[in-house]
């Protein structure tokens, strides 16, 4: 019986190892979503090859377009937003180093030298010196023995939420290329509908001096030139009311990349911007090259942790404490062996009664991963929804284009019939009015359509991820410009 003791310490420091290792947040499982074998809206513009996937970086260069690679790398290095996400980012990495110092013992040191005075009148005054002096030198160490995971969990949920976070910001940087690209797309478009309104105004106005000469020689009568007019002004009203818009969306591009409106402008520019193919892969590839996806998913994991941080509050805090030092009433000699001091002790501490804290501290981080499983089950849905919906727009609106242009094909013949029918006198002025204005909207609805159909073209980048992958996430961000700079693929 003697050898109890000795028997017994091995298989208590082998319970307190076993027990530093543990956990109590439960096991995590990605939440299952719904992930369909292939897209239900397919087209020739789709590459056929499922290892295909946009690049990773600068997936707007497939537009080939040397104005919209300026300003996006411009929105890389001035954009505020993005700056502002990146520092988000940053404070997250900060937290898990201070999470992490959990991990480590706590050394304090101190020096305290002081003049001291008793009160004549102090109770229980059992006699000394009313003045002396006090010096001590100290230190501690304060060890918290993390035997339930509550620190570790801890990490592990400041870890998953550094993660998100930088997902959080890759999706920023996504978002905002995205809507230049996008604004560009329309802004292109309108400098075409720029031109063509011009050209249009300048043809009514030919059409104009035409009739008030055949006006002039009694051939038509005044209703011609007032609808030759009216015609005109309605033209140069379309062109003004372009012309504004445009002024908008060039502000609107100038904020995004850091620019100030009153400084910045961009030079009109006509020549088509081609549309790229872009290659929609598998979607069960999706879950993996989607930021916003793989943030909500690192949401859900850290949730689950702090399941387990929640429940370690339920056991005891055991924290080991060592002090010790000098101390003495003279400088003189303060560092010698009679004036050590020190003590050590472990210190337990237990909730006996909390009022049902801890039960709904628990509860609440249980239903905190539920919420977080939701929202993640939504992304993905919402992701397919998105892809759906542009695969669908590019199909349709190619269709749609091809329909248009033979309709502004034909209506431009009917221009040209109805003004050599005017000016043989066969036919009013309103015949050619109404041709006229036909034509003009369907050549419009022609750049309409190409610009919705980029502009679909550039969301189906986004709904795909812009290139990005889940792999970037063991990696450390560095901040966005010099993201764009360094990366040999920018």
């Amino acid at each position: 019986m003697a050898r109890m003791p000795e028997l017994r310490a091995p298989a208590l420091v082998a319970a307190v190892c076993v027990l530093a290792g543990c956990s109590l947040a439960p096991d995590y499982h990605v939440p299952p979503t719904p992930v369909v074998a292939q897209y239900k809206t397919t087209g020739p513009w789709i590459s056929a090859q499922p290892a295909d996937q946009l690049s990773r970086t600068g997936w707007w260069k497939s537009y080939n377009d040397t104005g919209l690679d300026d300003l996006e790398q411009r929105l890389l290095a001035n954009n505020t937003d993005l700056a502002a996400a990146f520092a988000h980012y940053r404070q997250a990495q900060a937290f898990v180093d201070q999470v992490s110092a959990g991990l480590f013992p706590k050394i304090t040191a101190s020096a305290v030298p002081q003049r001291d005075k008793q009160s004549r009148n102090r109770p229980l005054r059992a006699g000394g010196p009313d003045e002396y002096n006090s010096a001590t030198l100290s230190g501690e160490i304060d060890y918290d023995l993390d035997l339930w995971g509550r620190v570790r969990d801890s990490v592990a949920a400041g870890k998953d939420e550094e993660q998100a976070s930088k997902a959080d910001l890759a999706s920023v940087q996504l978002s905002l290329q995205i809507q230049l690209a996008d604004s560009y797309i329309r802004l292109r478009g309108l400098d075409q509908q720029t031109q063509l309104l011009t050209d249009t105004v300048a043809a009514f106005a030919r059409a104009l001096q035409l009739t008030q000469t055949l006006h002039g020689g009694g051939i038509v009568s005044g209703l011609d030139v007032s609808r030759a007019q009216t015609q005109l002004s309605s033209a140069k009203s379309q062109l003004s009311q372009n012309l504004a818009q445009r002024a908008l969306i060039e502000h609107a591009i100038a904020e995004l990349i850091g620019a100030s409106a009153s400084e910045f402008s961009l030079p009109q520019q006509t020549a088509s911007i081609t549309l790229p193919v872009i290659p929609a892969g598998l979607p069960s590839t999706l879950l993996q090259r989607r930021p916003d996806i793989a943030a909500a998913e690192r949401r859900v994991a850290e949730a689950n942790a702090k399941i387990g941080v929640a429940r370690a509050a339920y056991f005891p805090s055991i924290t080991l404490s060592l002090q010790g030092g000098l101390q003495s009433s003279a400088y003189a000699g303060l560092i010698s062996a009679p004036n050590l001091f020190w003590a050590i002790g472990p210190q337990l501490v237990q909730y006996v009664f909390d009022g049902g804290l801890r039960r709904a501290q628990l509860d609440t981080a249980k239903a905190a991963t539920d919420e977080a499983g939701a929202r993640y089950r939504g992304v993905v849905l919402s992701a397919f929804q998105q892809i759906e919906d542009n695969l669908s727009l590019l199909q349709e609106l190619g269709t749609a284009l091809e329909q248009q242009r033979d309709a502004g094909n034909s209506a431009q013949h009917s221009v040209d019939l109805a003004l050599n029918r005017y000016r043989q006198g066969a036919v009013g002025y309103l015949d050619v009015v109404q041709a006229q204005t036909a034509a003009l909207d369907a050549q419009r609805a022609v750049l309409d359509i190409q610009t919705r159909q980029l502009s679909a073209n550039v969301q189906l980048v986004k709904a795909l991820g812009g290139g990005w992958s889940s792999d970037e996430l063991a990696s450390t961000a560095q901040a966005p410009a010099l993201v764009a700079a360094t990366d040999p693929k920018g």
